[in-house]
């Protein structure tokens, strides 16, 4: 694609006091070999107190309040300040891996079927912390996702980017994918870029964006074509921290419910497969199983990471049925206040 004809992009970046991140982040962005009139950079943050701001105004970035301070509101903030032709909602601890990682994404939109891309894979990086490694591995945040297989980038143990049966065309560089509801990946999130009109049309509900509801919403109506472009991005997440890596969890699934109960969200997690769900439980009451797949990875991968797989299942099984069991009692949104990326 000629640099000429290469389209616009607005990156969509939510922020909160995320100072320990975002200078590489924007960094990894400001290097690309792609023509910088052609990008533009949207901060909406949530009322920074560190040296987000300051960092955000070093690389030129256009700076929005985020009152509600969460990231799905964040970015749906950003979006309604967005004007270019694809949005790319890049989170402010990923790192574009190379210079050439912009130009690689929107190939696929050449196709005027694709709606959206994202990368395959997450990047390893043996000197980062071991839980951003074991992450990286396992081509997922939540370990949970493994069971179900219910994932969307590259897991070393079965070599696969997910485990659902979906209808995909192998395009050399990318896979061409036809989603339809309910047997959608978690797609949407850590890097990746959609047609701006189409994410306008699937994304903001109430002033927030859910970018995991977005293909889903759609595809009750239609078969979504995306591209999974074999690539990969960086997620600087936990580093060696099972503290944050619990916090998280905590986030993930407290958001969950409460927006849940409030009918705002729409992926079908209840339509996952219910024996992914048995496999997790006993799994993690035996600890064998956990033990087994730590030793699959670290034959495919030798990497001492792979030893945080059992205590990571723990920590989520734990974390999760106190949730959904306090849930049915009272259910409100975990709090932004002192939070840190």
């Amino acid at each position: 694609m000629e640099k000429n004809s290469l389209p616009t992009i607005s990156v969509l970046i939510p922020t909160l006091n995320a100072g320990r991140v975002l200078e590489e982040c924007l960094k990894s962005i400001s290097i690309q070999d792609y023509p910088k009139d052609k990008i533009e950079i949207i901060i909406a943050d949530g009322g920074s107190v560190d040296n987000t701001l300051k960092i955000a105004k070093k690389y030129g970035a256009k700076i929005f309040e985020n009152p509600l301070k969460t990231g799905e509101t964040g970015k749906a903030v950003a979006l309604k300040n967005a004007k270019n032709e694809l949005v790319a909602l890049i989170d402010s601890d990923n790192i574009l891996p190379n210079k050439d990682w912009l130009k690689r994404m929107v190939e696929p939109f050449d196709d005027r079927e694709i709606n959206g891309s994202e990368p395959w894979a997450f990047t390893y990086r043996k000197f980062d912390g071991f839980i951003d490694r074991y992450c990286a591995l396992m081509g997922m945040n939540d370990p949970f996702c493994y069971f179900i297989g219910n994932y969307d980038h590259l897991n070393l143990i079965t070599n696969k980017w997910t485990k659902l049966n979906l209808e995909e065309e192998d395009k050399g560089s990318w896979l061409k994918l036809s989603l339809k509801f309910p047997n959608v990946p978690t797609i949407g999130a850590n890097g990746a870029l959609f047609r701006r009109k189409f994410l306008i049309e699937g994304g903001v509900t109430k002033d927030y964006l859910f970018d995991i509801d977005v293909i889903p919403k759609l595809s009750r109506r239609r078969a979504i074509k995306y591209a999974k472009v074999k690539i990969s991005i960086v997620h600087v997440s936990c580093g060696s921290s099972s503290v944050r890596f619990t916090l998280k969890q905590l986030r993930r699934i407290t958001d969950y419910l409460y927006y849940q109960k409030r009918n705002l969200r729409i992926y079908p997690w209840q339509k996952q497969d219910k024996t992914g769900l048995i496999n997790f439980l006993l799994s993690c009451i035996f600890v064998f199983p956990l033990l087994y797949q730590s030793l699959r990875g670290y034959m495919k991968k030798p990497d001492p990471a792979w030893l945080f797989h059992p205590l990571a299942c723990w920590i989520t099984l734990f974390v999760y049925t106190t949730k959904v069991l306090s849930g049915f009692v009272t259910t409100n949104i975990q709090s932004r206040e002192k939070w840190k990326q």
